[in-house]
């Protein structure tokens, strides 16, 4: 099953104790703005100013569940790249189907932006600042991996 949760108020808490600023109560799962969008809006939990060069991890609260040939693209939102120039850090995140509910933070999906232009960005609570699109994936057919995810974000990489 594919669908959009907010996490437990307590997972929530403590990934964001440093900002006194954000509602639990508030928060919205990612909806698409038409139906034939294939983004679905993320809405920050904050607000804020951007200044030129400077980079937030915003908390989304949001974690996703997808089947397990299925991955969740987070993309900001072509408005925001386009009049903005905002990125995100990573380019484009990869949210795993196994990343779902796993035990170092149930899946909290954080979006990580920084402003390339040269004008400051004004994010309000409640403004769609990304997107996250669901995407099948193929394997090659010698594929051998049978590991399983041990922890939360960039948990697949340890050893590296």
């Amino acid at each position: 099953m594919r669908k959009f949760e907010i996490v437990t108020k307590e997972e929530y808490l403590k990934n964001v104790e440093e900002m006194d600023h954000l509602e639990y109560d508030d928060l919205m799962c990612p909806v698409r703005g038409t139906k034939h969008s294939a983004g679905y809006d993320f809405r920050s939990p904050i607000s804020f100013t951007l200044k030129p060069n400077e980079i937030i991890k915003v908390p989304t609260g949001i974690k996703a569940s997808m089947e397990s040939d299925e991955y969740l693209a987070l993309l900001v939102r072509s408005s925001m790249g386009f009049k903005y120039n905002m990125r995100l850090c990573n380019q484009v995140g990869i949210v795993d189907s196994d990343y779902y509910n796993n035990p170092d933070n149930e899946g909290h999906i954080f979006i990580k932006i920084q402003n390339e232009g040269e004008k400051d960005i004004v994010i309000n609570k409640g403004d769609r600042f990304a997107q996250g699109i669901f995407s099948k994936y193929l394997l090659v057919d010698d594929d051998s991996s049978d590991s399983e995810r041990a922890g939360g974000f960039g948990s697949t990489g340890k050893g590296d």
